[in-house]
């Protein structure tokens, strides 16, 4: 995860820091470091990116148009 994809979810959803690092159970601190570009534990990671793949975000890859996210389509439809 990059951190601008990080921010992107983070926007898509609407959560602040706080609320992203309370549903990946991680610090407020991580969240910043993380959207600065530092280097996280791949564990630590997983866990941010699990949180935003249970809120419905897709991670797009870089493939020549740079990396994002999307909102992933609900199972019920909407």
């Amino acid at each position: 995860m990059h951190p601008i994809q990080c921010r992107m979810a983070r926007a898509a959803l609407g959560w602040g820091i706080r609320e992203l690092a309370e549903v990946a159970r991680v610090a407020t601190q991580t969240i910043t470091r993380l959207e600065q570009g530092d280097h996280l534990k791949p564990k630590t990671l997983e866990a941010i990116r699990a949180a935003f793949e249970a809120a419905g975000i897709e991670f797009i890859s870089q493939n020549g148009g740079g990396p994002g996210v999307r909102l992933a389509r609900r199972l019920d439809g909407t």
